[in-house]
């Protein structure tokens, strides 16, 4: 989702003394609102059991490979993330596919990296491999908020105060002008209510998408304005997507878009080094 690590330590100074507090901490309140408010008025889990396997698993996936990898104990914030976001996005009769999509979200953090970054979020990379691997014992997250929009405000709200916090809320600003903007394109080219269109983004998937997997600092671009861009050419991606009745498309938008944006950032990174290495010895 880890994930996810979807909202870390900013660069900037604290925006006042009051806000001098361990903000890797955000994120796991925020994800743990959002379990709250969608199983106590909705019952959205499939069950608590399965949910705090895909918890249990990530936190000791993470411990087992960081301490293998880099002889430390790691901060499980981020693992925590992950956790609870496959326990909510994962649909399956089975307990294992929670277990395996949180061990594979993990993983995939120290094992898929570039120049010492990984390229995937986490969580959107487990669950689309859960997708596309085991179609048959697993889907997606598609309930809804239904009538009763209190929780989802609420979320809204809190979510946008964390991330003003930690100064990415533009990302899910960008993004959500964005889906509306191509969803009433899409109303327009279908045929569709205007409503229809919308509507998707009310649900609780759309709420870990735009306020964790999208906005996940160790995998986006650093400058604002690139991460305006990128999360807009998410929206279209998802846009075409869903115009080709893929159901999980923002999961595939990301998942195609997210890692082509830290390559070319790498790539500039690199080439940024190398003239300024000419530039010296010049």
């Amino acid at each position: 989702m880890t994930t996810q690590q979807a909202v870390a330590q900013p660069s900037r100074a604290p925006r006042a003394p009051w806000l001098k507090i361990d903000r890797r901490y955000l994120a796991p309140a925020l994800i743990t609102c959002v379990l709250l408010a969608g199983q106590l008025t909705f019952g959205f889990l499939e069950s608590w059991s399965r949910t705090f396997l895909a918890i249990a698993t990530a936190i000791l996936t993470e411990l087992v490979v960081v301490r293998a990898l880099y002889g430390a104990w790691p901060h499980l914030a981020s693992a925590y993330v992950s956790g609870i976001s496959v326990g909510i996005l994962v649909r399956s009769p089975a307990f294992w596919p929670y277990a395996l999509c949180s061990a594979i979200s993990i993983t995939s953090k120290y094992v898929l990296r570039v120049r010492e970054r990984h390229l995937w979020n986490p969580t959107n990379f487990g669950v689309v491999m859960m997708l596309l691997l085991a179609p048959d014992a697993v889907a997606g997250l598609s309930v809804q908020w239904g009538n009763n929009l209190l929780p989802m405000v609420f979320v809204w709200a809190f979510g946008s105060v964390i991330l003003w916090m930690v100064d990415r809320l533009n990302i899910t600003v960008t993004y959500v002008l964005s889906f509306l903007l191509f969803a009433v394109l899409r109303a327009w080219i279908t045929g569709h209510t205007m409503i229809s269109e919308i509507a998707p983004i009310t649900g609780p998937m759309y709420q870990l998408f735009i306020f964790f997997m999208v906005t996940d600092p160790k995998t986006t671009v650093r400058q604002k304005w690139a991460q305006s861009l990128v999360v807009f050419i998410i929206a279209a991606v998802e846009a075409v997507f869903r115009l080709m009745q893929f159901v999980y498309a923002p999961f595939y938008a990301l998942f195609l878009v997210g890692p082509i944006a830290n390559l070319i950032e790498i790539w500039q990174d690199e080439k940024k080094k190398q003239l300024q290495g000419r530039t010296k010895q010049s």
